[in-house]
């Protein structure tokens, strides 16, 4: 079956995708329900691959789901568990039960997480991943032996547009290019004017990016976000405007209800200037604010992205 991500990003229209974290255990009761919620309304559901390095059920089983339940999964996969015939293994047996597209990621250090005792693998880096599924599509693997049965994947990969100094994520933009990526989730952008003259270099090269939109539901995280996590500046009148919003007598929920306005504006924006090919929604926990947030980018008359 032909990867319907790839055929939504060939398409030419504005594409949304989403993500879904899998749960720390197997209760997949909130997991299921946020599938069932999301996956008639975005192009395509990233599941998270032990984001931040904090062990939880794996990208691979949470793909599984999304494909009995109807929906285009995005399989995330990091290289710092595994090493490459482990890498190429859970290749094999995704492209085995459907799942058509995978995002490379070189994956978060160890000692962030909640394994500080953990090994880091790091046998390959997101390129040297990007190659190989390549190399697996080809028929041989990365010992050079021919495979019974090739992969077939639409690949992805990130990009920081926000990265300061830029250039080093120039320099690993082109190179993921180089090593097959079709299309390009970012990391969160804030600054539109910042995003668009990355996107001026950027559009020198045939792939698709989707500009990644994560909720901020109050001034104090992003500040925190500012203060703690490369390659994300939230500019201070997003920070001011989140503030503002739960001063004085706000109502419980101000600050997320301000958020999803802010998402829903920077979103449609973004179409409406065609700024890129689409958007990547994160959530982070909030799962269920999505629709919310389609809504308020003025999605809500659109018929759903998936057939």
């Amino acid at each position: 079956m032909p990867s319907r991500l790839k055929e939504a990003l060939d398409s030419g229209n504005f594409v949304v995708t989403s993500e879904v974290a899998p749960p720390k255990g197997t209760n997949l009761d909130t997991f299921v329900h946020h599938i069932d919620l999301l996956k008639d309304k975005v192009d395509g559901l990233n599941v998270t691959d032990h984001q931040s390095s904090v062990m939880r059920y794996p990208s691979l089983g949470g793909c599984l789901l999304i494909n009995e339940h109807g929906g285009e999964p995005i399989l995330q996969m990091t290289c710092r568990d595994r090493n490459r015939m482990g890498l190429e293994a859970d290749l094999l047996l995704a492209s085995s039960r459907g799942i058509n597209n995978v995002l490379c990621l070189t994956g978060d250090s160890v000692p962030v997480g909640d394994h500080k005792e953990a090994a880091g693998v790091f046998d390959l880096d997101s390129v040297q991943l990007l190659r190989t599924v390549r190399l697996l599509e080809s028929g041989l693997d990365l010992g050079g032996n021919q495979l019974d049965g090739p992969v077939e994947f639409c690949a992805g990969a990130i990009v920081t547009p926000e990265a300061h100094p830029l250039e080093p994520q120039l320099f690993k933009f082109e190179k993921k290019v180089d090593a097959g990526a079709e299309f390009f989730q970012t990391q969160a952008i804030y600054d539109l004017d910042n995003f668009a003259n990355f996107m001026d270099f950027a559009r020198q090269y045939p792939v698709r990016i989707l500009a990644g939109i994560v909720l901020l539901s109050s001034a104090k995280m992003a500040q925190y976000m500012n203060n703690n996590v490369p390659g994300i500046f939230v500019p201070q009148p997003l920070i001011d405007e989140l503030a503002k919003a739960v001063a004085g007598d706000a109502p419980k929920g101000a600050g997320l209800a301000k958020g999803i306005e802010i998402a829903g504006r920077m979103i449609r924006e973004i179409r409406d200037n065609a700024l890129c090919d689409g958007v990547h929604i994160m959530a982070i926990g909030k799962e269920e604010v999505v629709p919310q947030i389609l809504a308020a980018a003025g999605f809500e008359a659109l018929e759903p992205a998936l057939e």
